[in-house]
């Protein structure tokens, strides 16, 4: 089937952000654990998938002095991020499909949030080999995205967990509708795969800093 996630993160930008806080359970716990594994000191990282810049604002907060580089795919998601960093000059904005285009070299850290797993799984092991090759030595890739669940069972128990979940944090049967309607572009994938497809890539310590059901910080440093 064609991949329809450009079109449908362009047609629900303007509500992505109020949405997001109700429907990802632990969403400050999962953003401040992917910030605390950029290594200390980084001077160029990339934000992949950036949408509206909801992790640039805290990357910004903890490296105040390094250049950025945010890349995404959807112009009304970008437009949004532009609209809140425009008076940080220390930013590069690209509006591309960072499967298909060339990543920046010689980065500090390249980090991605809820992006990667809209990705097939061919593409994900492409990705994650081409993050491997931009960035520096020690350089850290930090992907922070939504699993699948190891057997069909588990998905199931992942997926309901999550409606439950949700549901107590107050979301409307219409963001749920709305949230649903962006995961039938999901090729979400399970963990144990994505670290072998890192190591596979190069990542020699890929390994899994934290999880909470279908949610996931997963790091790799280049050698």
């Amino acid at each position: 089937m064609p991949n329809q996630t450009q079109a449908v993160f362009d047609a629900t930008a303007s509500t992505y952000d109020q949405n997001r806080s109700r429907l990802i359970p632990g969403c400050d716990r999962i953003y401040a654990r992917t910030i605390e594994l950029i290594p200390a000191g980084a001077k160029k990282i990339v934000d992949l998938g950036a949408g509206s810049g909801l992790l640039t604002i805290l990357i910004r907060q903890r490296f105040p002095d390094a250049h950025i580089h945010l890349i995404d795919f959807s112009a009304p998601m970008l437009d949004l991020a532009r609209e809140r960093l425009a008076d940080d000059a220390n930013l590069t904005f690209s509006q591309t499909d960072y499967v298909k285009s060339p990543l920046p070299q010689q980065q500090c850290a390249i980090v991605s949030t809820l992006s990667i797993h809209h990705l097939d799984d061919h593409d994900k092991q492409s990705l994650y080999q081409r993050c491997y090759e931009a960035l520096s030595p020690n350089g850290v890739f930090v992907n922070t995205d939504h699993i699948a669940g190891p057997t069909p069972a588990m998905e199931e128990v992942y997926q309901q967990r999550w409606l439950n979940e949700i549901r107590a944090l107050g979301a409307t049967e219409q963001q749920i509708a709305d949230s649903l309607f962006r995961q039938q572009e999901d090729r979400r994938s399970p963990l144990e795969p994505q670290l072998e497809w890192l190591r596979n890539a190069g990542f020699a310590d890929a390994d899994c800093w934290f999880k909470e059901s279908s949610f996931a910080v997963m790091t790799g440093t280049r050698s």
